[in-house]
């Protein structure tokens, strides 16, 4: 069963500011939730080709993958092709809103091997994974004046 999830959040920032915090590994760990690690290949924003190491824990365990930048447009979107936990694409995706900016994490992909089994779990799970992760988003951009 393929996992199709795509949670939103309205962040008090402009789609610049949200994008200049979002799209830099430098602040993965402040906002993405079971990260233990985020070492990019290159210091700075995501830009198309750029690839980034991870460790992470999710449902009880621990593994490091990687994720390329496969489409990337200024303030406004990153795509990316992660490998693990298992084969999936995630787009981080900006759009002006009356209140700020509407963020939304689209996550697309088919479970295999240990998590194939656990399909509509699976899809739970990232949804709510993801979800956190945008409360932390917000949280972190709305604190900061």
């Amino acid at each position: 069963m393929a996992v199709d999830v795509a949670p939103s959040v309205v962040v008090r920032r402009s789609p610049a500011q949200v994008a200049a915090f979002m799209f830099d590994p430098a602040n993965d760990l402040r906002w993405t939730g079971g990260i233990t690690a985020s070492t990019p290949a290159r210091p700075g924003p995501l830009t198309e080709g750029a690839t980034v190491t991870r460790t992470a824990k999710f449902l009880g365990r621990t593994f490091t993958y990687g994720y390329v930048v496969t489409r990337h447009e200024a303030d406004r979107l990153v795509e990316m092709r992660v490998d693990r936990p298992f084969p999936m694409t995630v787009r981080y995706e900006l759009a002006e809103h009356p209140d700020g900016t509407l963020v939304s994490i689209h996550a697309t992909g088919t479970p295999g091997r240990f998590f194939g089994w656990a399909g509509p779990l699976m899809a739970r799970q990232v949804r709510r994974s993801i979800a956190a992760d945008l409360r932390r988003l917000r949280q972190c951009l709305e604190e900061t004046p």
